[in-house]
């Protein structure tokens, strides 16, 4: 392999953790948001048990997108919008990337074990191994849940947001409150829901690769109004869990970006059934600002209530 400058290393270094601005915002959330509802306040963030918890966070998330680079390597080498993440994989090697997303895995596992030896907490480590598990479930064969119709977007929202949230929430101590069994499973369905949605660009490079994801299955405005479903269903739950803990303002401030990206999909399957196909920029473009700014605001309503 010809030996690359540093800016381009690094610039498919970012490309294969998903770390182009605005999506680490979301990172950071997915990771501190379990601490952030378990204090209670911004007091307790710096404490060594939050820091160890969000920093394993962060490592699983960036690690499972990574591993996903490499397994997707041949469907978005046929995407006409995505084959910048084959590039980026192929310049860096598939070997290293593999090396680099299990190492991080790895890494993120040995800070859960650290925890759990100076806390006593071992649920954080039986957290952590259930991470890697489904993390791995989804992306390597034999298992490759990507390929299991809705199974693929419940796991991976399970293990990049749902598991983590859990994760942060229980190495500060606190135990598990009924609503807050609430709030980790509205977002956890937000996030298949997105996963539902997001597929919806890829249908014929999934197709193509016998990668049985939802928009393959059941085409693109059938994967719309399954997007829609899901999406409602987690907002209905969430917001639930937020107005038991935080009254009707904390649960509108919680969900009210997320509903109006509901309403955008809403609008993108009115536009699928006029023949109107959403791409992947159109998503990434009109949907992520929503989204960004759901996932801020609901690590905010903890720390401000």
């Amino acid at each position: 392999m010809p030996r690359l400058s540093g800016a381009v290393r690094w610039r498919d270094v970012v490309v294969l953790h998903r770390l182009q601005f605005p999506l680490p915002v979301t990172y950071v959330c997915y990771a501190a948001w379990g601490a952030a509802y378990a204090l209670g306040s911004p007091a307790g963030l710096a404490g060594s048990a939050t820091v160890l918890a969000v920093a394993a966070n962060l490592l699983f998330i960036v690690g499972a997108l990574a591993l996903n680079n490499v397994a997707d390597l041949g469907i978005d080498s046929r995407h006409a919008e995505k084959g910048y993440l084959a590039r980026a994989t192929r310049r860096l090697g598939t070997d290293r990337a593999l090396r680099w997303a299990v190492t991080e895995l790895a890494t993120g596992l040995a800070l859960c074990l650290v925890l759990w030896f100076t806390t006593g907490r071992w649920v954080v480590a039986a957290l952590a191994v259930a991470i890697v598990v489904l993390t791995l479930g989804y992306n390597v064969e034999p298992v490759r849940l990507k390929r299991r119709g809705v199974a693929g977007p419940l796991v991976f929202g399970t293990s990049l947001v749902g598991l983590p949230f859990l994760l942060s929430y229980t190495a500060v101590g606190a135990d598990v409150a009924a609503w807050t069994w609430l709030v980790f499973a509205g977002v956890t369905v937000l996030t298949a829901g997105r996963t539902v949605w997001w597929s919806v660009p890829d249908r014929a490079a999934d197709t193509a690769d016998g990668v049985a994801t939802p928009s393959a299955r059941y085409g693109v405005p059938g994967t719309l109004v399954l997007a829609c479903l899901v999406l409602f269903t987690g907002l209905v739950v969430l917001a639930g869990g937020l107005w038991w803990r935080y009254g009707a303002l904390g649960a509108f401030a919680g969900v009210a970006a997320h509903a109006a990206f509901l309403g955008g999909v809403a609008a993108l399957l009115r536009a699928a059934r006029a023949g109107r196909l959403p791409t992947a920029s159109r998503l990434h473009r009109r949907g992520l600002p929503f989204v960004v700014v759901g996932e801020v605001l609901l690590l905010v309503v903890p720390l401000a209530a």
